[in-house]
């Protein structure tokens, strides 16, 4: 009997992300829907000849009516697809001055992070596939948040790693159809409430129909050819960063010379380590930081996200609470 081959697609995908792992344990993030589910079936079958376990990790947000119940039945789930160990964990998710979505992503990396140090695994597994990757894309035009955003998700950051990234949704489902594995459908996938939901459900078949067949490869395939340039422009403003502040001060005279790209990439690197929130940390806001350096008029602060603001102090530009005086 041949293999399926929405199965084999996802279990080549996965194989190529474990070629280092050695022989400590996989953690695979599962929600219980296809995506996930997939991942967590195709992690055990690569498992099978390997030294290392498989820890299925599923994280209960509490937004929703039968979280619990249904935390329990995918630890059940997951144990019965193999996994060595299974782990529920319930998180609590505070907005605080961010969107629930954004709330609950932080919340549940944050765990994911503690839960990857309590078993000593070096690798944790996403389940997001290409169409996740076009939405992001989308998302990131749409507000234009420039080439951090369009570049999409990184294939990989930290212990993260997101192997199905060229799998498609479809993809996923049919490996779960042929295994006989059976997902849950998450109902703010389909809320129209979410912009996110929205593009999935309509912007994304419209933009099939009426430019035809690939636009979401596309898409995806933009994202990834932005990466390397993303990150080298990151690496060389990290390292200007760190020759630069002092005291979570920056000379205006050093920042002016440099090239916009890292220049802005610097004044972000610089409020995120005073405190900004990053994911209501505009373009809008380095400009205007920018303005302190390039177009200085005798305006002494900015005001930004997080209680912080950038303040004009002679020949530097500082960064501190809002309270403190210019």
């Amino acid at each position: 009997m041949s293999l399926d081959p929405a199965v084999a697609a996802v279990r080549l995908a996965v194989r190529r992300n474990l070629v280092d792992v050695g022989d400590q344990p996989v953690l695979v993030a599962c929600s219980g829907g296809a995506d996930s589910l997939a991942l967590l079936a195709a992690t055990v079958f690569e498992a099978r000849r390997s030294p290392w376990r498989v820890v299925g990790v599923t994280v209960d947000h509490g937004l929703q009516a039968g979280s619990t119940e249904r935390a329990e039945a995918l630890v059940g789930q997951m144990a019965a697809i193999g996994a060595d160990e299974t782990v529920a964990v319930r998180v609590r998710v505070e907005a605080s001055g961010q969107g629930p979505e954004a709330a609950a992503r932080e919340a549940r990396y944050s765990v994911l992070e503690e839960v990857a140090e309590r078993f000593g695994s070096p690798m944790v597994l996403l389940g997001h596939t290409r169409d996740d990757q076009a939405e992001t894309v989308l998302l990131g035009l749409t507000r234009g948040s420039g080439a951090r955003s369009i570049a999409g998700m990184r294939s990989a950051f930290d212990r993260f790693r997101r192997p199905l990234l060229d799998i498609t949704r479809a993809q996923t489902e049919a490996a779960c159809a042929a295994e006989g594995l059976s997902f849950w459908s998450d109902p703010h996938n389909a809320d129209p409430a979410y912009t996110r939901s929205r593009i999935r459900s309509e912007v994304m078949p419209v933009l099939e129909r009426e430019l035809g067949p690939g636009v979401a490869a596309a898409l995806a395939r933009t994202a990834s050819q932005l990466q390397a340039d993303v990150a080298a422009l990151d690496a060389i403003a990290e390292a200007t960063y760190a020759d630069l502040a002092t005291d979570r001060e920056l000379p205006v005279d050093r920042l002016a010379m440099l090239p916009d790209a890292i220049r802005l990439r610097v004044l972000r690197l610089a409020a995120l380590d005073a405190g900004a929130i990053p994911s209501d940390l505009t373009h809008g806001h380095l400009l205007a930081v920018d303005d302190l350096v390039r177009h200085w008029r005798g305006q002494q602060w900015v005001d930004l996200p997080g209680d912080l603001r950038a303040v004009r102090r002679e020949d530097r530009v500082a960064f501190a609470g809002s309270d403190t005086p210019a």
